[in-house]
Parts: structure tokens; C-alpha cells; sequence
């Protein structure tokens, strides 16, 4: 373990500690230890279902850009990036292992770019159903602090997606990365794809905040949610562990509850994700079809 993987790890641990001792953590144990398993139940299905379908979005993605990658493997590569991706620092080790493992026919060009699009459109579906809610608001007055994030996070998304845009025109890669996204009926495909896994990730959420006491309707989840959820990318933690937790418990409150609650809830989604990523380790445990024996490509990233 290198030594900013120890710090990121020590993060997390002190952040959950000072959240914990701070915010009164003997109630979101309580909270915690009462949870409904039959919400609980809901949370993990839908965290399946939200692995499955994202795997479905890698093999589509990956397969329109030249690779070969059968629907079977993606599921059970998906599921081994799962688990690494919760279990160790970073957050991105299980997706360059699943792009470097299915470098194989295509180029780890081609590989690592279907792995980036696919992660990135699952950030972008999170902001779509952020926006569409914040933009649909009904209601009292949304306060100027979430109306601003929400705004600040779009804004920085929007500039983020033209930098990326106008560096792929100058590399050379929106011929290549084009046929995932436009070529031939793509985009519907892809939109779908990605409001269902990031309608599944904040049912999952709502699902588990349900379960330890406190209900969240619709348009308060599609707002407030993805808010929580955007923070584990952050990568100065494991899989954003403490940061999410903190969100939580920081915006809880504009939903009637209180900290503690936003805390029982948060950390209830942190357990259920890492326990819905368990079938990875059976991958481990039982490899079952290695990759296909490809000649081994240049690693390049032509068009």
C-alpha cells in the first residue's frame, strides 16, 4: 500500500470517527440496529439490478467501439470492479483493471475508453435527474446554499464536458469514441441506460434512509440524493467513505431530520453497496472464462 493509499484509507476512518462523535452517534447506531429489513431488501435489489444494467452499458459501449465482450463476462468483470472499487483507496482501481483485462482484440486504447465513457455517462445521469429536479422544484423555496451547489456542480460538469470535448477534437478521439455515443441509434440506448442505473442508485439511497426512519419522496430524493451520491468521487477516500456521510448528515436537516438520521442512512447505502459487491469475490474465488486470446495490440488509440 502506497503511502497516499494509507492516508486515503486514515481519512475515511477519522472523518467517520468525527462524524460519529460529533453528531450524536449513539442514535444513528440506534437507528442503524432498528433498520427495516424489508427496505433494506428493496436497497440491495435495486443495487443489483443497478450493477446489472451497468454492466449491460459497458458490453454496449465496448462493443461499439470495435471490442468483443460477451454479455456474461461484463457482468462478472463489473462485479470483480465492484468490489476492488469499495474496497480498496481511489475508487478507479477495479475500472483500469476491468479496461487493462479487456484490452484484448480492441487495443487498451479502445478498452480504456469504453470504460471512461461508461463511467463518465453515470455521473452525467446522476446530473440529469439532479437538474430536471431542481429545475421542477415545487414547493417552498429551496435555500440558497443547495440552490447554489446545484448550480456550481452543473456549471463545473458543463465546463468539464467542453474541455473534454474540445481536447478530444484535438486529439484526434471523437472518431473514436463517436460510434458508443451517436453511431446508430446510441444516444437513446445510452440515455436510458443511464437515468435507469442512476434512478436505481438513488432509489437505493431513499430506500435505505426509509429503513432507518426517515421517508423521502420522490422529487427530494431525485434533488438531494444525487448531491450525496456525486461526493464519492471525490478520491481522497475509500469510495468516498466520511465525505458521503458528511453530505448526508449536512443536508438531512433541509429535509426535516437530523444529522444523525442523514448519518444512519448514509452509512446503511455505504454497507449495502459494499454487501451488494460480495458476488465479485466469487470471481476471484472461481475465475470461470478467461479473457479471449486475442493477439495482443499496439497501445495505441487511432481513430
Amino acid at each position: 500500500m502506497t503511502l497516499t493509499k494509507a492516508l486515503q484509507m486514515l481519512t475515511a476512518l477519522l472523518l467517520l470517527g468525527l462524524l460519529f462523535a460529533g453528531l450524536d452517534g449513539g442514535q444513528a447506531l440506534s437507528l442503524l440496529k432498528q433498520a427495516d429489513l424489508g427496505w433494506l431488501g428493496a436497497g440491495f435489489l435495486a443495487l443489483t439490478v443497478q450493477t446489472l444494467l451497468s454492466a449491460w452499458r459497458w458490453q454496449f459501449t465496448a462493443t461499439r467501439l470495435g471490442q468483443r465482450l460477451r454479455i456474461t463476462r461484463a457482468i462478472r468483470e463489473y462485479y470483480l470492479g465492484q468490489v476492488v472499487n469499495q474496497s480498496l483507496p481511489g475508487g478507479v482501481l477495479g475500472d483500469a483493471g476491468r479496461a487493462y483485462r479487456a484490452r484484448h482484440d480492441a487495443g487498451l486504447g479502445r478498452a480504456g475508453a469504453a470504460v471512461m465513457i461508461e463511467r463518465a455517462f453515470g455521473q452525467f445521469g446522476l446530473l440529469a435527474i439532479m437538474l430536471t429536479a431542481w429545475v421542477a422544484h415545487d414547493g417552498p423555496a429551496l435555500p440558497r446554499t443547495i440552490s447554489g451547489l446545484v448550480g456550481a456542480i452543473c456549471l463545473g460538469a458543463g465546463l468539464l464536458a467542453a474541455g473534454l470535448l474540445i481536447l478530444s477534437w484535438w486529439k484526434g478521439w471523437l472518431a473514436l469514441v463517436r460510434p458508443a455515443i451517436l453511431g446508430g441509434g446510441a444516444l437513446p440506448m445510452q440515455i436510458g441506460l443511464n437515468i435507469a442505473i442512476a434512478g436505481l442508485n438513488i432509489a437505493a439511497f431513499a430506500c435505505c434512509a426509509y429503513a432507518t426512519g426517515t421517508p423521502i419522496g420522490t422529487g427530494q430524493a431525485a434533488l438531494y440524493v444525487p448531491l450525496i451520491l456525486l461526493t464519492m468521487v471525490v478520491p481522497v477516500t475509500i469510495s468516498g467513505w466520511g465525505i458521503r456521510e458528511g453530505a448526508a448528515a449536512s443536508l438531512f436537516p433541509m429535509l426535516g431530520a437530523s444529522a444523525s438520521a442523514g448519518l444512519a442512512a448514509s452509512t446503511a447505502f455505504g454497507l449495502l453497496f459494499l454487501l451488494s459487491t460480495l458476488p465479485g469475490l466469487l470471481v476471484l474465488i472461481r475465475p470461470g472464462d478467461a479473457a479471449p486470446r486475442y493477439p495482443e495490440p499496439k497501445l495505441t488509440v487511432d481513430p
